[in-house]
């Protein structure tokens, strides 16, 4: 039996009464990637099969997890009989790959983010249901329940990245029929690290190094999870747990509280922290896109009007979707430990790897 709810605006299609733990075939773009490798594990381990299209050139020390089976090629370049091949006999679609608010790109970005995210999804996901596939497991923002729980911040009129992100899931949910379950999950902050592979806090190691004897941030706070929870989170929606929009939580951080773990893991646990007036925040946030602008370049998010949100607490509370798909909990502090020590390794050019790639 299906189950429909209204969550908090959110409509969340729940398999209440089958777990769907029977045997699948999951075809998965990114399976390489931090979160399709957790993913991939998570998957492998519950007795499914698990094939994946990966970009050339994996990790210089990447683990490749027992029973995974990799294919090379770029899913933006390959012709709809060739990606149709890869669906053949799959189960469910997993896509995580794509590219996020970091990345810098001539403006304008959002045309970067249609391009890589959402024009080649919507050629996936119309493909993979026309194949026999019935069901889509999408890695997504959390920004999007944000957009639906705030709408007086305007994030998607206000942030190419947002309103990418936004169009990108209801584009994906538009496929959703009884015979193809399409979840989309909203995902926040994820700490954790892969063998190889750039860590996306190396930033955060550069902010508390460019200030010499204290850290001075925002006053809010977010949602977190480890790496390998949002795997845990992707196999269970591949299970069918959940379908829909799904914004995952795990953990509630303030800023104050994220930076005093960074803070330790840098050797520096008696580092002062100090939330800045809005105004003061939004000074340097305007200094930074004058300097993005000089060099012709644009990000996801417009970082003056992005205080509005940073200024408060973004939190997903673990039942409305984290539970549900049998996330279990973990050791956020030791997850932060290990993303910021490998950040520092990779500033400090005491190993190498590779960062996210279009």
């Amino acid at each position: 039996m299906i189950h429909i709810a209204l969550i908090k605006g959110i409509y969340i299609l729940a398999d209440i009464d089958i777990e769907n733990k029977h045997h699948l075939n999951v075809f998965m773009i990114g399976a390489t990637g931090l979160l399709g490798s957790e993913a991939s594990r998570q998957l492998l381990a519950r007795g499914h099969e698990v094939r994946s299209l990966v970009l050339p050139g994996l990790p210089p020390t990447f683990s490749l997890p027992e029973g995974l089976s990799l294919s090379f090629g770029n899913y933006l370049d390959l012709s709809d009989d060739g990606l149709v091949a890869h669906f053949s006999g799959a189960d469910v679609f997993v896509f995580a790959a794509g590219i996020d608010e970091r990345i810098e790109v001539p403006a304008p970005a959002y045309d970067a983010f249609v391009r890589v995210n959402n024009e080649p999804l919507e050629r996936l996901l119309r493909l993979a249901k026309a194949a026999g596939v019935k069901r889509a497991v999408i890695c997504g923002s959390y920004f999007t329940y944000f957009n639906r729980v705030w709408p007086e911040l305007s994030l998607a009129s206000r942030h190419p990245y947002i309103k990418s992100r936004v169009e990108q899931e209801n584009m994906a949910l538009s496929f959703s029929s009884a015979d193809f379950a399409v979840s989309v999950l909203g995902i926040p902050y994820v700490f954790g690290t892969q063998p190889g592979r750039r860590p996306v806090w190396t930033f955060l190691v550069e902010l508390v190094r460019s200030m010499p004897f204290a850290t001075f941030y925002a006053k809010g706070g977010t949602s977190a999870l480890t790496a390998r929870q949002i795997g845990e989170a992707l196999a269970g929606a591949a299970e069918g747990k959940m379908t829909g929009a799904i914004p995952l939580g795990w953990f509630d951080l303030s800023w104050k509280e994220m930076f005093q773990l960074i803070h330790g893991a840098m050797g520096r646990p008696r580092r002062p922290f100090f939330s800045v007036p809005k105004p003061i925040f939004q000074i340097g946030a305007r200094a930074r896109m004058k300097r993005l602008a000089k060099r012709g370049v644009e990000g996801g998010l417009d970082l003056v009007s992005f205080s509005e949100f940073m200024y408060r607490d973004a939190l997903i509370d673990r039942t409305l979707g984290a539970e549900p798909l049998g996330v279990s909990d973990d050791l956020l502090q030791a997850a932060v430990l290990a993303s910021i020590r490998q950040s520092i390794e990779f500033l400090d050019g005491t190993v190498d790897g590779i960062a996210m790639r279009m």
